[in-house]
């Protein structure tokens, strides 16, 4: 939510509520309309966010219009970082983080996802052991039954999978697609010029 109020510039939870449903959130976190609000209030209790106006509202109460603070922008980028980089903080994190890897310079883009992909080739090297050595039962011991088998191989092609899509993904940034924050000002997820 700090980075969807932070790309806006100002944005009461209406708005944040219209991003994260158009960017489908609710398929990739447990985002519920009443927890925008609470977690915006929780933001600005915690100095990441401040209340900055009002607004009435046609279909309810006053909306409250939020802008980042000064300490909110140092915990987006710590936050993005950690989810572009991490394996560890999960998919839910990576999805939330991938709309503004905008904000990054090209340079630190890479190098937080190459910091993925050496976790994800340990991730997939260790399924490919834990595949081979102990899955069928050995003759007259305890052991896994062979069926679970299956279940390794799922994971590994899974994180495969990831793999080959980071390493890709890398490529192309390298080769310029995407328009970054070292590129231009007007980057998406970007907070727009304030006026003077």
């Amino acid at each position: 939510m700090l980075g969807v109020v932070r790309m806006r510039g100002e944005a009461h939870g209406y708005q944040v509520r219209q991003d994260l449903q158009l960017w489908a959130a609710d398929r990739w976190a447990n985002v519920k309309p009443g927890s925008i609000y609470h977690a915006l209030r929780k933001l600005a209790a915690d100095d990441l966010l401040q209340e900055v106006a009002t607004q009435d509202s046609d279909i309810g109460p006053e909306r409250v219009v939020y802008r980042i603070t000064e300490h909110g922008e140092g915990e987006f980028f710590f936050l993005l970082h950690k989810a572009i980089s991490d394996t560890e903080t999960g998919p839910a994190m990576f999805n939330a983080a991938l709309p503004f890897i905008t904000t990054l310079d090209r340079g630190n883009l890479i190098f937080l996802l190459r910091n993925r992909i050496q976790q994800t080739a340990a991730a997939a090297g260790q399924t490919r052991l834990l595949l081979n050595q102990s899955i069928a039962p050995m003759e007259g011991g305890q052991g896994k039954p062979a069926h679970v088998r299956e279940m390794f191989t799922y994971w590994l092609v899974t994180v495969e999978a990831e793999l080959t899509w980071l390493k890709d993904f890398v490529t192309r940034l390298e080769a310029g697609e995407y328009a970054l924050a070292d590129d231009g000002a007007d980057a998406f997820g970007n907070p727009p010029a304030q006026p003077s």
